[in-house]
């Protein structure tokens, strides 16, 4: 029956439906049945021949030609979806000729990335990875799709918003340099295109630690540099940048803030940086690994670090530019809010009269970088001291009822919910509180 089908799909009689339709009958086949096994038969045909000339070597006699794949590649475009193609599929996408052309037709490439962003099609990483590298718009397309399903959806933890992240398995391809470098580049461009607001910032530094836990899952054989990663930064700077804080013991962190401060405070200050756009990557490098600015704010407050150095750092996140001294004004603003909270840090019984000079100034400050710094300042007290906990929902909801700070606000009470959960955080107050702020804003 299997040589009559194979004899069948391939004769004259495969043009006159009805006399073929009778003779499957006759063999006891339906329609569907006999198109079916020709589907897997085909299917199996071509990965065996792909696999085979792929493993003998290229350039032999009897090899498959570059026009030979491609027409295949063709033929699967309008069956991408088919049960039974994804060996084809997969066999293909990691197929290469040695030639530096693309042998696989783009509609190919466009119409699997589309199936898979679509989740119409199942495809192992492997292949995932060689089409993203092979086709560099199914690249941008896959980023961008990300990124409109973050935005899309109600996400109310960092925990889902990693979970997508995940799932479209961009973190786990941005294991290869060229991949990283794009999708970094996209994320860039959406962040300038959004004036740099809190939620991008919050997403880009979500993807930033899920790369790195990627990174660093690799096999030591397979592992690239950073460099390869960030070959045009301080190299110092990215190697303590992409340290995770729970590498090391908590009572380390003040030594490593400052030296990371110190380090990036030579780096804009003692050296001439030739423009803005250098300024801006520096920048955006420290952005990415925003983890660390958090911990420093919340160390700032705990007593555990080196006030001007970290302070420095905080106020270079928040105000990179020095022109007019607006980066000195904001040193002296956080300088004067901190110094009033340690004041009262140690006090068991606050009520929001006792935070109104500091909630004055975010309220009566009009640079929003100011306003920003301030604001993560205050939200940490409110946190971590004794007394806070008691007048946080109040003062919190009285910052975002009267400042445009309500979004920063919540995406930093999101990051640290996100870091307790991951660090095993068995200050279970605090993580009640955040859990309560949340819910209100």
């Amino acid at each position: 029956q299997s040589l009559l089908c194979h004899l069948l799909s391939s004769s004259k009689w495969e043009s006159n439906e009805a006399e073929t339709s009778t003779f499957i009958s006759a063999l006891g086949y339906t329609s569907a049945e006999y198109y079916c096994h020709l589907v897997k038969n085909m299917v199996i045909s071509l990965v065996t021949e792909l696999r085979e000339n792929q493993f003998n070597g290229l350039n032999i006699q009897g090899s498959i030609s570059a026009s030979r794949v491609n027409a295949v590649s063709i033929f699967c475009v309008p069956l991408i979806t088919l049960p039974d193609l994804p060996p084809l599929l997969e066999t293909l996408l990691l197929y290469h000729s040695g030639s530096s052309k693309e042998i696989l037709s783009s509609e190919f490439l466009e119409a699997v990335n589309e199936a898979f962003l679509k989740k119409k099609i199942s495809l192992p990483e492997s292949a995932v990875f060689s089409l993203w590298l092979r086709h560099l718009p199914s690249l941008e397309k896959a980023t961008l799709h990300l990124l409109d399903q973050l935005f899309s959806i109600q996400l109310h933890s960092l925990e889902e918003v990693a979970c997508v992240m995940k799932d479209s398995l961009l973190p786990q391809a941005a294991s290869h340099p060229a991949i990283f470098r794009i999708v970094n580049e996209i994320f860039r461009n959406a962040l300038m295109e959004t004036d740099g607001t809190s939620g991008v910032m919050t997403i880009i530094q979500v993807f930033t630690q899920l790369f790195l836990q990627a990174h660093q899952n690799e096999n030591k054989q397979h592992k690239f540099p950073l460099k390869a990663y960030f070959p045009y930064h301080h190299q110092p700077l990215v190697r303590g940048l992409v340290r995770r804080p729970f590498e090391f013991p908590t009572t380390y962190w003040s030594q490593h803030l400052k030296h990371i401060s110190d380090m990036l405070k030579a780096l804009v200050e003692d050296t001439n940086i030739s423009s803005l756009t250098d300024l801006f990557e520096i920048w955006f490098l420290v952005a990415c690994f925003g983890e660390w600015l958090d911990i420093a704010a919340e160390q700032l407050l705990k007593a555990a670090v080196e006030p001007d150095a970290v302070l420095w750092l905080l106020a270079f996140y928040y105000c990179p530019k020095n022109e007019n001294q607006q980066r000195t004004q904001t040193m002296v603003e956080a300088q004067a809010v901190y110094n009033h909270l340690m004041t009262l840090f140690s006090c068991t019984d606050l009520s929001l009269k006792d935070l109104e000079a500091a909630v004055h100034r975010i309220t009566g400050i009009e640079q929003c970088w100011n306003q920003c710094l301030t604001t993560h300042l205050l939200t940490n007290f409110l946190l971590f001291s004794p007394g806070g906990h008691k007048i946080a929902q109040e003062c919190i909801y009285h910052i975002a009822k009267t400042t445009d700070t309500s979004e920063e606000v919540y995406n930093l009470l999101i990051r640290t919910a996100y870091r307790f959960n991951r660090s095993g955080e068995e200050n279970q107050r605090t993580v009640k509180l955040l859990n309560e702020l949340l819910q209100k804003l």
